[in-house]
């Protein structure tokens, strides 16, 4: 291809926005459409996902889970062979695989794309995984104007898979965190839990991995009755014990699971 490769946004919130403005400022030919807020400057505006795929050789669909697949549906008219479509949404792997499913027999290869940090900030340089058949692709052309893109082996719905196993560590410390100090600052020692939970990420260290793992196990009985205790003083303090209250459930249930081992004779 001689011509740079067109490229076109469907979805132009925040995420889509910032990276059809660093596109645009990078010389990319871009157009885009978002039925709810208007392009940013340069971006060519379409009226509606159809017309803006019709001259596309890339697509990124930035939008929603929920959007994902009306977006494509609404697209598939002017869709061209050979076009990639790109999906960028947190949507659950499913959500990718019917994507691609839909597109089967049209020539069309599919990228399943990760973001793996906030949009806002990054644009470009937010750091991106991506799995099928359109992935390599997808990497090519954004590298092209300074994207980062790592490609992974596997079909649509890998690359996401692997973001949303690692939500749930990081999206699980940020509920423990708001949790754990909204109950500190009810009980009036706000600045100490802040200062202590501080200190204690700036040591974590990555043999405290198996730490977690295999201390969970072997002291699940204990840490069930100590989570009780946390969660009756959320109670009490009035702060809603979402966190701790799942983490005394799952202790309980680890050690019902190794209670039940032994039971049956295994160690």
């Amino acid at each position: 291809m001689d011509r740079p490769p067109a490229i076109a946004l469907l979805g132009l919130g925040e995420a889509g926005a910032e990276i059809a403005r660093d596109l645009v400022a990078l010389g990319a030919d871009v157009r885009g459409y978002d039925p709810r807020v208007a392009p940013p400057p340069g971006v060519l505006p379409r009226t509606d996902e159809a017309a803006a795929v019709a001259d596309a050789d890339v697509v990124l669909s930035v939008n929603s889970a929920a959007d994902a697949p009306v977006a494509l549906r609404n697209a598939l008219p002017r869709l061209q062979p050979g076009a990639v479509w790109a999906d960028l949404n947190t949507a659950a792997p499913g959500v990718k695989r019917d994507l691609a499913a839909t597109l089967a027999g049209r020539g069309v290869p599919v990228a399943d794309v990760a973001l793996l940090a906030t949009v806002p900030g990054r644009g470009l340089r937010t750091p991106m995984l991506a799995s099928g058949d359109g992935a390599r692709r997808y990497a090519q052309v954004l590298a092209g104007f300074g994207g980062t893109v790592d490609v992974l082996d596997g079909p649509p719905g890998a690359a996401i898979s692997r973001k949303l196993l690692r939500s749930v560590f990081w999206k699980g410390v940020a509920a423990a965190v708001v949790e754990a100090v909204e109950g500190a600052e009810a009980a009036g020692v706000g600045d100490w839990l802040r200062r202590d939970i501080a200190a204690e990420l700036d040591r974590f260290a990555a043999s405290d991995l198996d730490v977690f793992l295999t201390g969970s196990r072997q002291h699940a009985r204990r840490r069930t009755a100590e989570m009780a205790a946390a969660a009756q003083q959320l109670a009490d303090l009035g702060v809603p014990c979402r966190v701790a209250a799942a983490a005394r459930d799952q202790l309980a249930a680890l050690a019902d699971a190794a209670a039940a081992g032994e039971d049956d004779g295994r160690p």
